[in-house]
């Protein structure tokens, strides 16, 4: 059945609970595990600080890092204390193709996503939900 499932993670509470759900699967199945985090860009406006200041780049990008490395460090922890391993990744790029690619590259046959709830990035999200669904070849799996 699933042998190889792939879970779309950032910090959200939505992505928390999709993370736990995967991991319950991937005991019951003896699934692998991974999870993907796409790493936000740095704000536009970032480029103002760095005229007045240009080590502020470095400082955003120092600060960036250690986060998605906290953030991970975090999944790693949660899995282990269930008795799973799980194989972290942190992609660049835009989050659909980012997470398309990873899907077909390390041949995942589920996906979870977490789904937000009356959030104001709904329209965006949904947007993201569909196109991944119409797009990726395997299954998804939306999780509440």
């Amino acid at each position: 059945m699933f042998r190889n499932i792939a879970v779309a993670y950032d910090e959200s509470p939505e992505a928390s609970r999709a993370l736990t759900a995967a991991i319950q699967m991937a005991t019951a199945l003896k699934a692998t595990l991974h999870t993907i985090t796409v790493a936000e860009e740095l704000p536009a406006y970032t480029a103002y600080g760095a005229a007045a200041d240009p080590s502020i780049l470095r400082t955003l990008a120092d600060d960036r890092a250690k986060f998605y490395e906290g953030l991970q460090d975090a999944i790693r922890e949660k899995a282990a204390a269930e008795g799973v391993q799980v194989a972290t990744h942190l992609l660049d790029g835009e989050r659909v193709d980012a997470i398309l690619h990873f899907v077909s590259d390390h041949k995942i046959d589920l996906l979870v996503i977490g789904i937000h709830h009356r959030s104001l990035r709904v329209s965006r999200l949904w947007n993201t939900v569909y196109t991944l669904a119409q797009d990726v070849p395997c299954s998804v799996l939306g999780v509440h």
